[in-house]
């Protein structure tokens, strides 16, 4: 199985299969708005503006896991992420990333790579829904490593 085969539902509740994503390179990070990385958003918007046309694209999942910093409604999270951030990229519905309510998008990334030890964690999808790298949430959007990682999967 990979993340492709899954399917979620939109921070606005519809579901979205994560098929649409296929052929693409994804970049999965669980984000948090009341976090002390959430100013990661905007560096995460800016590669997702710079890449999006190469075929790459920014799959971001709230999550209430760590510190209880994703409080919010979906609406309060989407009207935060557009306000402060322009987010554009696509959110989905908070979630669960550890424990015995995983979601399946996160029991999946964390098979291989473990799972997150904190927000805006990220995981490097290929185009073919396999997990190629994880990113411990320190690595910010434009560090060098997770460019050439991004780069690399965008080249195969």
């Amino acid at each position: 199985m990979s993340l492709y085969d899954l399917t979620v539902n939109t921070l606005g509740g519809a579901p979205q299969p994560l098929a649409g994503y296929k052929g693409k390179v994804a970049l999965v990070v669980n984000t948090a708005s009341e976090c002390g990385f959430t100013p990661q958003y905007s560096g995460l918007q800016s590669l997702y503006e710079k890449l999006q046309s190469k075929g790459f694209v920014i799959l971001g999942f709230p999550s209430n896991d760590f510190g209880a910093q994703e409080p919010g409604s979906a609406e309060q999270i989407q009207n935060f992420c557009q306000k402060n951030y322009g987010v554009t990229f696509p959110l989905f519905e908070k979630i669960a990333t550890k424990g015995a309510a995983q979601s399946p998008v996160f029991k999946l990334l964390a098979e291989k790579h473990g799972a997150p030890k904190w927000n805006f964690h990220k995981y490097l999808v290929g185009k073919n829904g396999e997990v190629r790298a994880a990113f411990p949430s320190n690595v910010a959007p434009d560090d060098k490593t997770l460019a050439a990682a991004i780069d690399a999967a965008l080249k195969e």
